[in-house]
């Protein structure tokens, strides 16, 4: 561990504490935390980025943009739909998937952009 990532001595701001204690109670912290593991995962995290270049994609589309079987994509966009993440519609025997709003696009982007202006210590 560096010295530099812990203090050396114990002490807190008990305002601040209360305040933060209070904001994170009245929010649904754990349904954020839910959504970004959704997101987390390599392949729905593919499949997040190519609904944000494109406003709407068939499960074929996406199973071959990500390199996996139709099932697995559709696995995944269960996932992603659960979480509120992605939306659906059916056309026929076509189903089609699309970003539930764009907060969700504005999140992956900041994200990539994020990881474009931070080096990393890895």
């Amino acid at each position: 561990m560096m010295s530099n990532d812990t203090c050396e001595i114990y002490c807190y701001d008990e305002e601040k504490v209360n305040r933060i204690q209070g904001d994170l109670q009245s929010i649904d912290i754990v349904s954020v935390s839910q959504m970004l593991k959704a997101i987390a995962d390599e392949n729905r995290a593919k499949i997040t980025y190519a609904l944000c270049q494109d406003e709407e994609l068939c499960v074929c589309d996406i199973a071959n943009i990500v390199g996996v079987t139709v099932a697995n994509a559709s696995h995944h966009l269960r996932t992603l739909h659960k979480q509120g993440i992605v939306k659906s519609r059916k056309e026929g025997k076509l189903a089609f998937y699309s970003l539930d709003d764009d907060h969700i696009k504005q999140i992956m982007m900041i994200a990539l952009a994020h990881k474009n202006e931070v080096k990393t210590n890895v």
